[in-house]
């Protein structure tokens, strides 16, 4: 493997959320500020070659202050990255993930899920640029003042403010994410952005009918303005059932079809540590889905049934697996490292720039 990017995902140790005495853990899942990172994880993430992540902080859902909240988690994380130079390095640019390869660090990437934390001022996002965030999702699952988020029924896309904002993030060489968003908000967003946008963490509607995947309008779309989309290890590959690595790759296939070997990557919405007690992880799963569907957070389909990973394609060998599972499927090295961080390294270029 040449280089590997995460598009969105972690570098938590999932062990650590799911002990006995981890419930003050959880309940700091969304502004984790290096909690769930421990020497185990780190060396996990370094195993499976990983090179760069981009990692959610900040405010997603909940009841505290959205930008009290984010600005607290990214002056945590800018100091568990300080404490830990031989390990980490914080991205604010391509060569800073070129550095961390050549380092032997792991580029941290600073993501938001959402753009509550903005309120009404697209001030704001000048701020955040400023402090090291590099991609900023337009939306969750649910509606704000930028747009509609996957689960909205009356989907009204856009709003005047997310045109606003869009323009904002490209003109501070912010990446535009679109995931969770609605179709339409998608679409929207697409044109009105002036830059290559990324979709970093999805499916593909086509393959699984699935309101948080997108379809083939939307990714075709993204692919003709240049962007890339990232394809998750998730429950919603599948309408039932735990889904397995071959579902991965039909949708990855699906996506290299709708978009071009140029335009797709991975954003696995997970990390490379192992589960080693799968009980106590299906009871932490069945706590949070249950906190997911009271929040109005979740999405179709969430169950503590179905894993948060690919049980067949986990922990740090996950992304030379899949590599090899390419290759007999026929895809040349060349693809195969477009897919797993070369086309993500290309947008980020394109966007930071």
């Amino acid at each position: 493997m040449n280089i590997v990017i995460n598009a969105l995902g972690v570098l938590d140790n999932p062990n650590l959320s799911i002990q006995p005495s981890a419930g003050d853990r959880q309940a700091m899942a969304y502004t984790s500020t290096g909690q769930g990172v421990d020497e185990r994880s780190l060396a996990d993430a370094h195993a499976a070659g990983l090179t760069a992540v981009n990692i959610t902080l900040g405010h997603v859902a909940g009841s505290a202050e959205p930008f009290e909240a984010t600005v607290a988690d990214i002056a945590g994380w800018d100091a568990f990255i300080r404490a830990r130079p031989q390990q980490l390095r914080k991205v604010h640019t391509v060569a800073d993930i070129d550095a961390a390869r050549a380092a032997g660090q792991i580029g941290v990437i600073y993501g938001f899920q959402n753009t509550e934390m903005l309120g009404h001022s697209a001030e704001r996002i000048a701020l955040f640029a400023g402090l090291g965030v590099r991609v900023i999702q337009l939306t969750y699952n649910g509606r704000n003042a930028v747009g509609c988020g996957a689960t909205v029924p009356d989907d009204t896309g856009l709003t005047p403010f997310g045109a606003e904002v869009v323009a904002r993030l490209q003109a501070e060489r912010v990446l535009v994410d679109l995931s969770h968003s609605s179709e339409r908000t998608c679409l929207d967003a697409l044109r009105e952005a002036r830059r290559p946008l990324a979709i970093t963490h999805t499916g593909c509607r086509a393959v699984a009918d699935h309101p948080r995947n997108k379809s083939d309008v939307e990714l075709r779309l993204l692919a003709e303005r240049g962007g890339v989309v990232g394809l998750y290890f998730m429950p919603y590959l599948r309408l039932a059932g735990q889904p397995m690595s071959a579902d991965l790759i039909a949708h990855l296939e699906h996506a290299l079809d709708a978009c071009g070997e140029d335009h797709v990557g991975i954003g696995t919405d997970g990390g490379t540590t192992a589960i080693d007690d799968l009980a106590a992880y299906r009871a932490m799963l069945a706590a949070e889905t249950e906190l997911r569907r009271r929040m109005g957070i979740g999405a179709p389909g969430e169950s503590a049934d179905v894993s948060l990973f690919l049980p067949d394609l986990c922990g740090p060998t996950q992304f030379v697996e899949l590599a090899e599972r390419l290759a007999l499927r026929g895809h040349s090295g060349a693809r195969i490292d477009k897919i797993l961080g070369g086309n993500f390294r290309r947008l980020m270029q394109d966007a930071w720039a």
